[in-house]
């Protein structure tokens, strides 16, 4: 008869897929939260501290095994699931409470503090996962494709719940499903004491979670952001979160004011005053919605806006605006008597507050019989639609803001790279604009100096031979300083045909009579180095003595924003002169993670074997060393630069990171289950023949996947997610088989070393999480993902290694190991990253 305390019934299956359901539902809200209390380019580091937290849960049951013995499996799962239920409330409230300094110094002095906090909530995770999979031996297969299938199922919870409430409150609803998932454990345990209490739990924390709700629509929850972006959060008059953004609205809907802008000349007449309310995304970027009764006469101002010189110069047009944010671009086509102007903009909660909760503040533009909206995500929206425009209008559009889910993982703007300027150009009249406008700061532009050299690169790449006839930069008296760097908006107009002498004359001509600088027309140049951008020379050839990266962005380097090279991190005058804008703190802190990441890695591996004096562990382990240590960065390098890639291609980061989590963990837990009947027999042969048929595999889905994409490049967004979720399917599949198939010869090996080589690969997954990024960026994400295909190349070989070694067991032995106190953890994919980034 089975021993029950080592066989797992439904109650078992439905807890762990309710804990990995919750690990991944938080991991991925702190995305959210991070880009929202932190700044874009943090929002990453929730999969370091989700693999971090993972594999230390998973190493504490191996450093411990007094503490849990194979007795006691079921009530310890309880257990640890309601400890990790009340631990993602207090985590997230001593985080949300931590003081955020604003200089860049300081901040990377709480680092540390964030990165800890933030991290417990996954280690009693792990311990709770690591317990399933281990504790019940003959079921393993089973529970780790349940584990993966909770994980997977998490990706669209997260989304209906941002849908209905905010980010706060959603980590309580994660909590309570945590708790959920604690009673059925308790359950399992026969014990009634422990199953009210969990119950209990649950319940209180669903009425918790329907209080602050409630109160958040009136400002005043309990729990709630405390510090944003360096300074307390104000109160609102609107806030919405979706799961990516967090929109807020704030202002006096009845006080006059100057009118606000980025661009505005100094020759603009005093006079004009009017109300307007700031909507801001993730308490950074921010737009104005502006009071409109349909008199425009009192929008005369939007006249003296840089932003707007295109409308100078081509008249009666049809207007496509990228980015509707709060109408600014929409009333200054309507000032200016366009035919027409179509709208496109990616978030619905921004149309919501516009048209709908501030409609008749704003004008309701949305029943303009000239105004269209589209909510859609632009390049697409733009791909299958034949529409030709006269103006294309992207003023300030970016991801700055983490508008997007993360931060070079996921965050960079598909908008900003030459195969989408190609297409807009493509989609413009013969005489149409496109127009840009971007930061000019000081006297070294950076980010201006970029979006020139990605315009002439779009211009060659769609025929035309003599860039600079084509290009003109226009800018406004610096009216803001960054420190004690002065910067403004500045307009880059990137013409169809060559700019006519018409043209340039009227440019000219405006240009003096509201004070602008012509910094660049095909006539002169106040700047050397635009010139030599603009007239095709490389940018390295053009930058000269500046230490920053001007290459043009591409689909497969599409980081924009960012202007410092990964080499250049630890050269501090070469990031410290306010050239950079704010975009060199990214590239500093992804060098600083990068180096803690590592130094926490070495800790995971060297530090077991220290502390339980088997410091011979690893002897006559290289091969399973060495695999379990590949297949861990190899997944990591395939997962991050699909997220990467795809967020191109589905037109928001959210999208990448939902459908390449779902696609690879449900995918992942399909070849886990199909490993349950070959963990019990098979020759070694079919196993190295399934891994090196693993490899070919994802040497085709490299080559093929980008022709796929460019054939559906312009598909409805449910179109581009089926086909995403096809292709990364069959490299899930035969990912998810890599880690139980190493498993197998790991247990009839060497049992006892076992726990170590999970702990490997669950440590250079998180080294691989930041890796991956920091390859991507210096050299593309084909390059990351082609050095993920080369670590399951290395597996491959180190596992024909393992099994044909003197010494290696026989396939077929059972992992009788798995039962023993302190045996082997799997922390699901998140330190088992073979298989997935967490749960």
């Amino acid at each position: 008869m089975p021993d029950p305390s080592r066989t797992a019934t439904g109650r078992t299956y439905a807890g762990l897929f309710l804990v990995t359901l919750a690990t991944l539902m938080y991991e991925v809200l702190l995305t959210r939260i991070f880009s929202v209390t932190l700044w874009y380019h943090y929002a990453f580091m929730a999969i370091s501290v989700a693999l971090f937290g993972m594999t230390v849960g998973a190493l504490l049951v191996y450093l411990l095994p007094a503490r849990f013995p194979q007795e006691g499996a079921k009530r310890q799962l309880a257990w640890s699931a309601l400890l990790f239920s009340a631990a993602l409330v207090a985590s997230f409230a001593a985080q949300v409470h931590i003081p955020i300094p604003s200089h860049r110094s300081a901040f990377l002095g709480m680092l540390v503090p964030i990165y800890l906090v933030t991290s417990v909530p996954f280690t009693l995770s792990g311990v709770c996962v690591s317990l399933a999979l281990t504790r019940f031996p003959a079921q393993v297969s089973a529970l780790y494709a349940v584990d993966l299938a909770g994980a997977a199922a998490g990706c669209f919870l997260l989304i209906a719940v941002l849908g209905v409430t905010d980010g706060p409150t959603a980590v309580i609803v994660i909590a309570a499903l945590a708790g959920v998932g604690a009673a059925l454990f308790a359950a399992e345990a026969a014990s009634t004491t422990l199953t009210r209490a969990t119950l209990a739990s649950a319940a209180a924390l669903a009425l918790f979670a329907g209080a602050n709700g409630m109160l958040a629509a009136h400002q005043s929850a309990p729990l709630r952001l405390t510090w944003v972006k360096g300074a307390r959060d104000a109160p609102a008059l609107y806030e919405k979160w979706n799961s990516f953004s967090r929109v807020t609205v704030a202002g006096a809907p009845a006080d006059p004011r100057p009118p606000f802008g980025w661009g505005l000349s100094t020759a603009l007449p005093p006079g004009f005053r009017i109300p307007q309310l700031v909507l801001r995304v993730d308490a950074s970027a921010f737009t104005v919605l502006t009071a409109f009764d349909g008199t425009l006469g009192r929008l005369g101002y939007l006249k003296y806006d840089v932003t707007n010189i295109a409308h100078y110069i081509r008249g009666n047009a049809k207007v496509l605006v990228i980015g509707a944010g709060g109408g600014r671009d929409i009333l200054s086509a309507l000032v200016f008597g366009q035919r027409s102007v179509v709208a496109v903009e990616l978030n619905k909660n921004i149309l919501d507050a516009l048209n709908r909760r501030f409609g008749e503040f704003s004008g309701h533009l949305d029943r303009n019989p000239r105004v269209a909206f589209v909510n859609d995500e632009a390049r697409s929206y733009i791909a299958r639609e034949p529409a030709r425009y006269d103006i294309i209008q992207l003023s300030l559009v970016d991801t700055a803001a983490a508008t997007a889910a993360g931060a070079y993982v996921m965050a960079e703007n598909s908008v900003y790279t030459e195969e989408a300027w190609a297409l807009f150009l493509d989609r413009l009249t013969p005489g149409g604009v496109l127009t840009v406008t971007r930061w000019f700061v000081g006297t070294r532009p950076g980010e201006m100096y970029r979006a020139t050299a990605l315009a002439a690169a779009a211009l060659k790449r769609v025929g035309v031979t003599h860039p600079r006839d084509h290009l003109v930069i226009v800018k406004p008296a610096f009216a803001h300083r960054l420190g004690t760097t002065p910067y403004a908006a500045a307009t880059l107009l990137v013409g169809k045909a060559p700019f006519s002498e018409k043209d340039l004359a009227t440019l000219e001509t405006v240009a003096r009579r509201l004070r602008f600088d012509l910094v660049l027309t095909p006539r002169s140049s106040s700047d050397a180095t635009f010139a030599a951008l603009a007239s095709g020379r490389t940018p390295d050839q053009a930058a000269g003595a500046l230490s920053i990266n001007l290459a043009p962005p591409t689909d497969d380097s599409p980081f924009f924003f960012n202007l410092l090279r990964l080499r250049d991190v630890f050269h501090k005058d070469r990031w410290s002169g306010g050239t950079e804008y704010f975009t060199s703190d990214a590239v500093v802190i992804l060098g600083v993670l990068l180096l803690l990441v590592i130094a926490l890695t070495l800790a995971c591996i060297a530090g077991p074997l220290i502390l339980t004096g088997r410091r011979t562990a690893a002897r006559g382990t290289l091969p399973l060393l060495v695999y379990f240590a590949s297949i861990g960065v190899g997944f990591m390098m395939v997962e991050i630069s699909q997220m990467q890639r795809l967020t191109i291609f589905l037109g928001h980061p959210t999208y990448g990171l939902s459908v390449v989590l779902s696609a690879l963990l449900v995918s992942s837990g399909a070849g886990s289950l199909f490993t349950q009947r070959l963990n019990l027999v098979g020759p070694t042969r079919p196993s190295v023949i399934r891994l090196s048929l693993l490899v070919g595999l994802l040497g085709a889905f490299g080559a093929l996947t980008p022709c796929a994409l460019g054939v559906f490049d312009g598909a409805p967004t449910p179109e581009r997610i089926a086909v995403a979720a096809l292709l990364l399917f069959p490299i899930g599949l035969g990912m998810g088989m890599a880690f139980p198939l190493g498993m197998r010869v790991a247990a009839a090996r060497d049992g006892a070393a076992t726990p170590w080589l999970w702990g490997i690969n669950g440590a250079t997954s998180v080294c691989a999480s930041v890796l991956a990024v920091a390859v991507a960026m210096t050299a593309g994400i084909s390059a990351a993902y082609w050095n993920g295909v080369v670590c399951y190349g290395i597996a491959a070989a180190a596992f024909a290694w393992a099994v044909h070694a003197p010494g290696a067991g026989a396939e077929s032995r059972p992992p009788a190991y798995a039962g023993r106190a302190g045996a082997p953890q799997v922390v699901g994919a998140a330190a088992g990253a073979a298989h997935g980034p967490i749960a």
